[in-house]
């Protein structure tokens, strides 16, 4: 009785979940706060780190605010790992994957952990929504060394 219930929830949820979908794809791309850049703090491009490290991230001519939270001039920070930002569709939301870190909460320093080996690390700025500002405020792309 519980199973089809759950599953009769489940078919119901469908729609919606695809409206989502189709109304995250159709979210316009906003210029970006006048002046905005973001940047590494650490680690810097060349560095050897060990594995778990903490990313720094910095940011000149916007504020930091959570996900969802739409204040003027602000957006919160993505790390690219191992992606370039032309295999990034910028047109949709980022999507939550290994190579593609969400730091949703507001956050400007993480800890992250990656096997031993290089690594390229780049920093995406994204307003509430996670749309990419257009155009995008993204920092240099660095390599790590993870030993």
């Amino acid at each position: 009785m519980h199973r089809q219930v759950l599953n009769i929830l489940i078919i119901l949820s469908i729609p919606a979940l695809l409206t989502l979908g189709t109304a995250q794809a159709d979210l316009g791309r906003i210029a970006p706060p006048e002046g905005a850049s973001v940047y590494f703090i650490s680690p810097t491009d060349g560095d050897a780190v060990t594995s778990p490290f903490t990313v720094r991230m910095g940011l000149k001519g916007a504020g930091v605010a959570p996900a969802g939270v739409d204040r003027p001039n602000t957006g919160h920070h993505h790390l690219l790992v191992n992606k370039d930002l032309d295999a990034v569709n910028l047109d949709m939301p980022l999507p939550f994957t290994d190579h593609t870190l969400h730091f949703g909460g507001g956050q400007t320093e993480a800890e992250v952990s990656l096997p031993p080996g290089r690594h390229t690390l780049q920093l995406l700025f994204m307003d509430y929504r996670h749309a990419s500002f257009d155009p995008p405020v993204v920092s240099e792309q660095i390599t790590v060394t993870v030993e």
